[in-house]
């Protein structure tokens, strides 16, 4: 080859790589501009609320939070950084040393494993405020039924895919099937493991707790907590859970069926006013009793006697760009949701996985982001423990999210 053809693919290769190396620089430089740009939204619609702290604050009254797990295997301490990252916005340093821990047992069939609650305390500095959260753990019982994919996972089938695809798979083969298997044989299992979990939570306090043993709860004991506070936390496919759990306690006690069970659930539930955080919401099948809300919620209802609580504040949180979480209109909750459980609803509009803007293309935001950002999103956990709308929300919240106040 010429000397002076070696010297022309020489430079062409010199500039070649150097424009290569602006062209990544000037890339790495915008998405760090829009990383230190945070323009993701957050708005709320509904009326003021105060989150947790206010009924922490309650002298003699113990907070009690359940936290239901959405698709995929999970096992327990699951919540571990969102339960820290909610005491630490709680204002609560003191945690129990070690958390305690039941194998939940269906109580007509007591040599049967039901899923797995862990239970963490917190306490203030002064030990005059505590947190009781309750972590359920229902992943055991679909797992026997995805066994039956795990072929597809193993080096047979894997090596043959492209790496960011075999993960893609391996994913979809975890969480895919449960929201199948719910609706089939497994949801009574999976109910009466919720309904095991609210019963410890309504009917024990943090002393009288079993650990590390497989145990039925009988809510015999309930009268004694009648002024603890309770509330929700649910994720994905957990949302569903929580309130067709809900709807099954409701149903069992007015038809009569909890003598043993739900002793005197009822009537300490009657005038609570509980809220669920969801962390996005799935459809559902009707309800045995809907579109009925004023016979059971109003105080001069025909039905006032036979709701289950005052009143369930759903705070529902929805990323537009997660493809499986979905707003709750009010159609929504009219047809499709118990009216026992007298829910009033606020939904919250909030971007947890970062928009980026794909050079001319259009903005992009990646959807799996979207979808498990939300129990680890500051302004989530800082909406869920503080609210928005009085003098006391947190300042991440004044910041970055608005508040659309709805009225009639």
């Amino acid at each position: 080859m010429p000397s002076y053809i070696k010297l022309i693919v020489l430079t062409l290769s010199l500039l070649t790589a150097s424009c290569g190396s602006i062209s990544k620089g000037i890339t790495e430089a915008i998405l760090e501009k829009q990383d230190a740009e945070d323009t993701r939204q957050c708005e709320v619609r509904g009326e003021p609320f105060f989150g947790l702290k206010k009924q922490l604050q309650h002298p003699d009254r113990k907070m009690k939070v359940l936290m239901v797990h959405g698709v995929g295997h999970h096992l327990p301490g699951y919540s571990t950084q969102f339960m820290e990252k909610l005491a630490s916005q709680l204002d609560l340093p003191v945690m129990a040393k070690n958390p305690k821990n039941i194998d939940l047992v269906d109580p007509k069939q007591p040599a049967s494993k039901s899923g797995h609650l862990r239970i963490n305390r917190f306490l203030n500095a002064q030990r005059d405020q505590e947190l009781l959260f309750y972590e359920l753990s229902w992943s055991d019982i679909t797992a026997k039924d995805k066994e039956i994919l795990s072929y597809d996972n193993s080096g047979e089938q894997s090596f043959r895919r492209a790496e960011v695809n075999d993960l893609l798979k391996k994913f979809s083969n975890d969480t895919g099937p449960d929201p199948i298997i719910y609706l089939g044989e497994k949801r009574e299992s999976i109910l009466i493991a919720f309904a095991q979990s609210f019963c410890w939570m309504i009917s024990h306090d943090w002393q009288t707790l079993p650990d590390d043993q497989q145990a039925i709860c009988s809510s015999k004991n309930v009268k004694p907590m009648i002024s603890d506070s309770y509330a929700f936390v649910s994720h994905s496919l957990g949302s569903r859970i929580t309130i067709d759990g809900l709807q099954r306690i409701a149903t069992i006690l007015s038809n009569g069926d909890g003598a043993t069970y739900y002793n005197d659930v009822a009537n300490a539930m009657k005038n609570k006013e509980i809220p669920i955080y969801m962390m996005l919401q799935l459809g559902r099948a009707l309800p045995s009793i809907s579109q009925q809300h004023e016979a059971y919620c109003q105080i001069n209802g025909q039905q006032y006697q036979d709701r289950l609580f005052a009143k369930t504040s759903i705070i529902a949180f929805s990323d537009p760009n997660d493809l499986l979480s979905y707003a709750i209109p009010h159609d929504f909750v009219s047809k499709y949701l118990d009216s026992r459980l007298c829910i009033d609803v606020m939904n919250v509009n909030i971007n947890v996985a970062k928009v980026y803007d794909a050079f001319g293309l259009g903005k992009l935001a990646n959807p799996m982001d979207a979808h498990v950002g939300y129990d680890n999103d500051d302004r989530v956990i800082a909406l869920i423990a503080n609210g928005i709308g009085h003098p006391h929300t947190a300042d991440i919240v004044k910041k970055n999210c608005h508040l659309i106040e709805m009225v009639e």
